[in-house]
C-alpha cells in the first residue's frame, strides 16, 4: 500500500517536471526567435548606418569639389557655417 502511495507522488512529481521541460523548450525557442529577429533587426541597422554615412562622404565631397571650382574660377561667393548662427534671432 505505501508503496503504491510514494510510487503514485513520484510519478506525478515525473510528469509536473516532464511539463515544465516542455514549457521550458518552448520558452528558449521563443527567445531564440526574438534573438534572432534582434540580430537581424542591428544587421539592418548596421547596413543602413553605413550606407548613410557613405552618403555624407559623397555629399561632403561633392560639396568641397564645388567649393574649389568657384575658387579656380574665381567666382565671388560666401560660405556659411550654419553652426555659428543657430543662437542668433533674426527680427522679421
Amino acid at each position: 500500500m505505501i508503496k503504491r502511495i510514494l510510487c503514485k507522488d513520484l510519478y506525478q512529481e515525473i510528469e509536473r517536471l516532464e511539463r515544465s521541460i516542455i514549457e521550458l523548450e518552448e520558452e528558449i525557442i521563443e527567445l531564440k526567435t526574438q534573438l534572432n529577429m534582434k540580430t537581424e533587426e542591428a544587421t539592418s541597422l548596421y547596413i543602413e548606418n553605413q550606407s548613410l554615412r557613405h552618403k555624407i562622404e559623397r555629399l561632403e565631397k561633392t560639396h568641397n569639389q564645388l567649393i574649389e571650382m568657384l575658387k579656380k574660377m574665381k567666382i565671388p561667393f560666401v560660405v556659411i557655417d550654419e553652426d555659428e548662427f543657430k543662437d542668433i534671432e533674426v527680427d522679421k
